[in-house]
């Protein structure tokens, strides 16, 4: 070849990879019409709100060919693919099949093996697969109907070869549309966001936000279910995300390839504080760089840290070696930092709330060589512990005064599921506040005293334990008046997630952690 040639090849060579890396949108490695539709999509994405807008035309995603926008990247291995959808611009003249919704495919092929998570304009939703390539889908057999019409949130799973699809409207829980076995679509695939217009004419556009790409791992269940480090076979990484209780709109300001856990929210609103590897660290919450905050001796903390209604002292359980239940001892100190000083001498104590006065403290502990966790308050002056339950079996958790010093919320097991309860601070008037079928976990009240949030894990586990790694909810429910539990955010998570107190101070907005693989 002479070397003509050879700059002219490695032009074009170079010119291709441009080409291939300008079509990366967001977390997605590529935007493409699939079909040649008429009428050309495109793909953008907002760093500001974390926000995806998708255009699109196309005559259908159907029988043995399909004409519509693809915003995609490679997935191997299981995943689970969550977001919100909502088309925008003028949808008045729309064929009511005009579609939006989540794809998993074997390829850029116009005739390609696909599993379509779909939501139609004029409300019909359904999980439709071609099996193989070229392959006319067939009604009903390559397609399961949801009954009820709509949705906001909508998933879809690859779990081995089983592809799944769920989905919510607004505060819901995800309820499942249906799942298949795939034969073609168990290995490397093309998984993302589309668009169809179903009219060739027209261009098609819809907003997508909250849009979380999650690998799960198979974990057996812990039998500590206050254990700091993961019962599972991997780590996986961690996103600390913040959302706004005026849309349920996310933001992720940090991520990290480790385990990280349990923000709380500075007293100046400016900050967050979290907890990794043994230590705690403060970051902006428009994120940039974590900064050590000086523990003094205290290096191995755990996710349980709680902050002063006053902002001016801090909580935390450290471990102690070679002491019972991992030798976790509650100790306070100042919230600018400084040496530790201990309030509990036995162990395993765990911090969970402090009284609006700041005299006592809310733990959860093991005493007199019982089994079983039961709840403490714990006076600053003398260190004295009052028994507030008196469990013989199952768990309690999560004691947090109330704002106005009342309360205490926390979660119990007393009929075989965990939910969410109070009772007044000298452990009298106990009551139940939640009824459902999840597992209601570490109740927060708001600042203002208005609302309280909550994770709930799945109805699968065991009710006494709070594993990592769990397709959970993040719920809200108002306190001063009549409500029902709302979701907030679905997300990949559970243990570190939402185990210390993450209101902002002006309570329009919690922090939490989800847990994924590192975004590529």
């Amino acid at each position: 070849m002479n070397t003509r040639a050879l700059l002219t090849l490695l032009f074009l060579t170079l010119g291709c990879g441009l080409a291939r890396s300008q079509n990366s949108v967001g977390i997605f490695e590529n935007s493409v019409d699939i079909g040649s539709p008429k009428t050309a999509g495109s793909a953008s994405y907002d760093a500001g709100t974390q926000t995806y807008t998708i255009k699109g035309g196309g005559s259908n995603i159907w029988f043995n060919r399909d004409e519509f926008h693809f915003l995609y990247s490679r997935q191997k291995g299981d995943f689970i693919l969550t977001a919100d959808f909502a088309f925008t611009g003028d949808t008045s003249g729309a064929v009511g099949h005009r579609k939006i919704g989540w794809m998993i495919r074997e390829s850029v092929d116009e005739g390609a093996a696909s599993a379509n998570a779909c939501k139609h304009i004029d409300g019909l939703v359904v999980l439709q697969w071609r099996p193989y390539h070229g392959m006319y889908m067939r009604d009903p057999e390559e397609e399961r109907f949801y009954p009820k019409r709509g949705g906001q949130t909508i998933q879809l799973s690859r779990i081995g070869k089983t592809i799944t699809m769920k989905i919510a409207h607004p505060g819901e829980p995800l309820r499942l549309v249906g799942s298949y076995e795939t034969e073609t679509l168990g290995g490397d695939v093309l998984a993302g966001l589309y668009i169809c217009a179903h009219d060739s004419n027209t261009l098609a556009t819809a907003r997508v936000w909250n849009v979380r790409i999650d690998k799960p791992v198979l974990h057996p269940s812990s039998s500590n279910p206050h254990a700091t480090q993961p019962q599972v076979r991997s780590t996986l990484g961690s996103r600390l995300e913040i959302i706004d209780l005026a849309d349920d709109s996310r933001r992720v300001i940090h991520e990290s390839k480790g385990r990280f856990e349990a923000p709380n929210w500075m007293p100046d609103g400016k900050k967050l504080l979290f907890n990794e590897g043994g230590s705690l660290y403060t970051i902006s919450t428009e994120g940039g760089t974590p900064e050590k905050l000086n523990t003094g001796e205290a290096d191995r903390i755990n996710n349980d840290h709680m902050i002063s209604f006053d902002g001016k002292m801090l909580g935390i359980s450290n471990s102690r070696q070679g002491l019972p239940g991992r030798g976790s001892t509650v100790y306070t100190l100042p919230l600018a930092g400084g040496e530790p000083h201990q309030v509990t001498e036995g162990t395993p104590s765990y911090l969970h709330g402090w009284a609006p006065g700041g005299k006592e403290l809310a733990i959860v502990a093991k005493r007199n060589g019982s089994a079983v966790y039961n709840l403490y308050k714990v006076s600053l002056k003398d260190n004295k512990e009052t028994a507030l339950t008196t469990n013989t079996a199952n768990h309690v958790d999560g004691p947090e005064y109330s704002p106005d010093g009342k309360y205490i919320y926390y979660n119990a097991n007393v009929s075989g599921t965990m939910q969410i309860w109070r009772m007044h601070p000298d452990g009298s008037g106990k009551e139940q506040l939640t009824f459902d079928e999840f597992h209601n976990w570490f109740p927060h009240i708001s600042p203002d005293g208005k609302w309280i949030c909550y994770i709930s894990f799945p109805m699968d586990i065991n009710p006494d334990e709070h594993p990592s790694y769990e397709d959970v909810t993040l719920r809200v429910m108002p306190l001063t008046a009549p409500g029902a539990p709302r979701v907030i955010a679905y997300l990949y998570g559970g243990q570190g997630t939402l185990n210390a107190p993450s209101w902002s101070p002006d309570s329009k907005r919690l922090a939490f952690v989800s847990n994924s693989e590192q975004a590529q």
